[in-house]
């Protein structure tokens, strides 16, 4: 029996997280997608794709206490709004789905955590870890021994060598190739098409071939202060 879900948000990733539930469904009924939730009063009632807008997130969680969820909201002027949205929740795990386009290639021995969604075309390798609340983007490449903490975003195309690890909360734009064995720190944002060449540390802004700091990246006091 499908299982009934809710996609937090209804912006551009909330609706391609929508098509994943969908193709998923087409391999084998596993969701019963309720609709999204979104707190932008003129956008209930509407319908995006197909997918109803069914009102506030409080509301509408309120309303359906037995479903899963996704939150599909963050972008790189604003990549901190998921984490605060989960943390505002405060709901338990279990209440996240984990949602993967039958089209990725995910290794036998990666795991990946509640909450995350990946979409079509990603390769994920040998023992990479994903953690929760993780966005991947179509055609992205995490390989052996990765690691990518909570709330981390992985835009389109990004590349990364064996045992990188990537920090909560950052963002790596679309385009990016990140080396072996680096880490980029927590809520640090990689511009698009970047070379990622040595450590980034935390809270930093780093472009370019090979990147390179370009700023600091004003973190909220609340994200640091509850798990950056």
């Amino acid at each position: 029996m499908a299982s009934p879900l809710i996609i937090i948000g209804a912006g551009g990733f909330s609706r391609e997280a929508a098509e994943v539930v969908h193709a998923i469904n087409e391999v084998s009924p596993t969701w019963d997608l309720l609709g999204f939730a979104d707190d932008d009063a003129a956008l209930e009632g509407s319908d995006l794709g197909g997918v109803r807008v069914l009102g506030g997130v409080e509301t509408v969680l309120r309303q359906h206490p037995a479903a899963r969820m996704v939150v599909g909201i963050g972008r790189p002027d604003n990549y901190f709004i998921r984490a605060r949205i989960v943390r505002r929740l405060g709901l338990p795990a279990a209440r996240y789905a984990t949602i993967v386009h039958p089209t990725a290639s995910v290794a036998r021995s990666a795991a990946i955590g509640p909450g995350t969604v990946v979409l079509a075309g990603v390769v994920v390798t040998a023992s990479a870890v994903i953690g929760a609340h993780v966005a991947v983007m179509p055609a992205a490449v995490i390989t052996h021994d990765d690691v990518i903490a909570d709330y981390a975003t992985l835009a389109s195309g990004v590349l990364l060598g064996g045992s990188v690890t990537i920090g909560e909360g950052a963002y790596i734009g679309a385009g990016a190739l990140v080396r072996q064995e680096l880490t980029v720190g927590s809520w640090s944002l990689i511009g698009m098409g970047s070379v990622v060449t040595r450590d980034v540390p935390p809270a930093e802004l780093w472009f370019g071939s090979p990147a390179q700091r370009r700023s600091g990246v004003d973190v909220p006091a609340d994200v640091w202060t509850r798990g950056g």
